[in-house]
């Protein structure tokens, strides 16, 4: 009786805090967002370990099958007099493009006891909520939520039991060889790395991995390419398909994330290993590899937006546009081959969101129990800030130890009763849980675009329509303009990885951006309507030139006029061509998930004035509509710095204004799934 009431009041306590929390799958509601089980698991995480310390031995080698020698940072428990345990463990492989020097330095700092609690709780006391700089909040959340300790080393995992091994990729850090970014060797190389771990004579047979965004989808990769050499993994905001999700996302260049991270990584791998440069060892082929490749890339990037025909594009950069290449190949991992134990940390906002929404569906041979999906609300560098509240799920080292725990030391704790998909609902951030994703019981209805104004907008916009049920009795003709307004917009925030979300009028609200996007807004819904899945905006459009560019999004507005962004979505008119195997289709033929195929030999330019139909891809999102809330599709004719056109579609374009025909013969519509109908 004790018992059953103290569930109770947990599951109220819940409630209150806003969560909305549907029971997962297993019936057990201590299995909740929270619950029970989230509180023992973060007592076994922050109570006493079984060993006192651990111990660092730096630039570890270990050497690939072809020569190269990778350097890793191996990290071991002790015992009461600073010696490495003897007993063999499991250990916890991370492989990191950021160097693993930065990687000891931020798990160092973040565990410094006497300094980084008191520091944290005062920047977290700070509170922004309300004002411009919002977004203030959920930065330093980052800081409590577990995320600095997966992205490095957890000194409390560790001396729980753990080895931990974090390695640099092969041509960065400290590591021989030249960056692949995800090539074939270095998919490779993380198999073999795994291989030489389980040799040791600290290590038994079984081997996690750990790390999050790079080192979250060489996770992936290694569970897909070695199938069954891995005990258990726990990636955050990992992806699998990199040309869609931030390489070219719906056919243009991913300018505002891969610029900045390009420059990242080129210039910490050029830091030298100072150490060694002091006691004689200092690695000469180190050196020689760095200035045969100073910037990796970066010439694959210029001639991406400066070529102006597909035909003048060659090596890398071409491959990187053909379908079936080895380049292209590697930078895709096929889930469905994946047998470890997954639980995945992704985020709506995430730069992997099309990846991330999409995983459950794809771990096709994996129980409930073994595969787990997040999905936050946060940004790629904000994931889980808030975990660990009330109404949150447990902090992501507290929920990552239950998962090594479960699978790879076989104690039962619960973890795998979580539900398999955890969801936060936008724009509240509320939490619902289900048996996957999208959850059942969501009916894709089409909403369509109208020129009747909706008069909703209480700021300046290009233009402004309506959203109905019913299609356009009349025709109308919208134009789009280029702009630059969606540098402050929550697809800019999330190119910037969750940066330029800090200001409140960016991160969460459109009204900034819509001063160059024409608006379809509409009727208040009269009762609580929730959207699960993805939308597809099928828009009837005409341009002026050969090529265009088209950017949507679709909002949630409340009363107070605040329009909340829950999906977007780019398309480069030439690149409209959609991969039919591995979309779907709702029972009328209409899309209901729009993957574009995103080949060169698939580029279609079109005839200046021609009316013509094309499926914007959309992002997947989970969202709630409250009464008296309105849905809203805004369009764009430019994405920077989210996306830019290719050298060619640019060319083509010359950046013209571009056109949305409303036709009652050829309507324009967004395809919804929803809870309900809507008006």
């Amino acid at each position: 009786m004790v018992r059953k009431l103290f569930v109770a009041l947990v599951a109220t306590l819940t409630v209150l805090a806003g969560a909305a929390v549907v029971p997962a799958t297993s019936g057990d509601a201590n299995a909740a967002v929270y619950g029970a089980l989230g509180a023992k698991w973060t007592r076994t995480q922050d109570g006493p370990q079984k060993y006192s310390g651990y111990k660092v031995t730096p630039d570890v080698p270990v050497t690939m099958s072809d020569g190269t020698v990778l350097k890793g940072n191996l990290i071991r428990p002790t015992d009461r007099s600073g010696r490495p345990v003897s007993k063999e463990l499991p250990t916890i492989v991370n492989m990191t493009p950021y160097t693993k020097m930065v990687a000891a330095l931020a798990s160092e700092v973040m565990n410094y006891p006497a300094l980084m609690p008191q520091l944290i709780e005062l920047l977290n006391s700070i509170n922004l909520q309300g004002t411009f700089l919002s977004g203030y909040n959920e930065l330093m959340g980052a800081l409590r939520g577990g995320l600095i300790n997966t992205f490095s080393y957890d000194p409390k995992l560790i001396k729980s039991g753990y080895n931990m091994l974090v390695v640099d990729v092969r041509g960065t850090g400290f590591s021989q060889g030249t960056w692949q970014v995800f090539g074939e060797r270095e998919r490779r190389d993380t198999i073999e790395v795994i291989d030489w771990v389980k040799k040791q004579s600290w290590a038994n047979d079984k081997v996690g991995m750990a790390g999050v965004s790079y080192s979250a989808i060489n996770q992936m990769q290694a569970a897909a390419d070695a199938p069954g050499e891995l005990g258990a993994i726990f990636p955050i905001v990992p992806g699998n398909n990199l040309v869609q999700d931030v390489i070219a996302p719906g056919g243009g260049v991913g300018f505002g994330f891969l610029l900045p991270w390009l420059v990242l990584v080129n210039g910490t791998k050029m830091i030298p290993n100072v150490a060694s440069m002091l006691n004689g060892t200092f690695d000469w082929k180190w050196l020689g590899d760095r200035v045969k490749d100073p910037l990796t890339y970066f010439d694959v990037m210029i001639e991406a937006l400066t070529t102006r025909t597909p035909k003048d594009l060659h090596g890398t950069t071409r491959d990187l546009v053909v379908d079936g290449s080895a380049r292209r190949t590697s930078l895709h991992t096929d889930t469905s081959k994946i047998t470890t134990p997954t639980f995945a940390i992704g985020g709506w906002n995430d730069l992997f969101t099309f990846s991330e929404s999409r995983l459950l569906k794809g771990l096709t041979k994996l129980p409930d129990s073994q595969r787990k999906l997040i999905m936050d609300d946060g940004y790629h560098i904000t994931s889980g800030s808030n975990f660990g509240q009330r109404g949150y799920p447990p902090r992501l080292d507290v929920l990552a130890r239950a998962w090594y725990d479960k699978w790879l030391k076989g104690i039962d704790n619960g973890i795998d009763r979580y539900s398999p998909a955890t969801l936060s609902s936008e724009p509240n951030g509320w939490f619902v849980q289900g048996p996957t994703y999208p959850l059942p019981g969501y009916e894709h209805r089409r909403q369509y675009l109208t020129g009747r104004p909706s008069h909703t907008p209480d700021t300046p916009v290009a233009g402004d329509g309506s959203l109905s049920a019913h299609k356009p009795r009349s025709r109308a003709t919208r134009v789009v303009k280029p702009g630059l307004s969606t540098l402050c917009s929550r697809d800019g925030a999330q190119a910037t990885t969750g940066i330029t979300a800090l200001f409140d009028f960016c991160g969460k609200d459109s009204r900034f951006s819509e001063v160059a996007a024409q608006t379809f807004t509409s009727k208040p819904v009269k009762a609580t309507t929730r959207v699960s899945g993805t939308p597809v905006v099928h828009l009837r459009q005409r341009l002026q030139a050969t090529d265009g560019y088209w950017h949507a999004t679709v909002n949630v507005v409340s009363p107070d006029g605040r329009s909340t962004t829950v999906s977007m979505g780019q398309l480069v008119v030439s690149l409209r061509d959609i991969d039919e195997k591995r979309s779907s289709y709702g029972p009328n033929g209409d899309l209901t998930d729009a993957i574009p195929s995103l080949a060169i030999d698939e580029y279609h330019p079109v005839k200046p004035g021609k009316s013509m139909s094309i499926d914007i891809p959309m992002t997947a999102t989970q969202a709630k509509l409250r009464p008296g809330d309105r849905l809203r599709v805004d369009l764009y004719s430019f994405n920077f710095a989210k996306s830019v056109p290719l050298g060619p579609e640019l060319w083509s374009s010359q950046l013209r204004p571009q056109y949305i025909e409303i036709d009652p013969a050829h309507p324009s519509w967004v395809n919804v799934p929803v809870s309900r109908p809507l008006r």
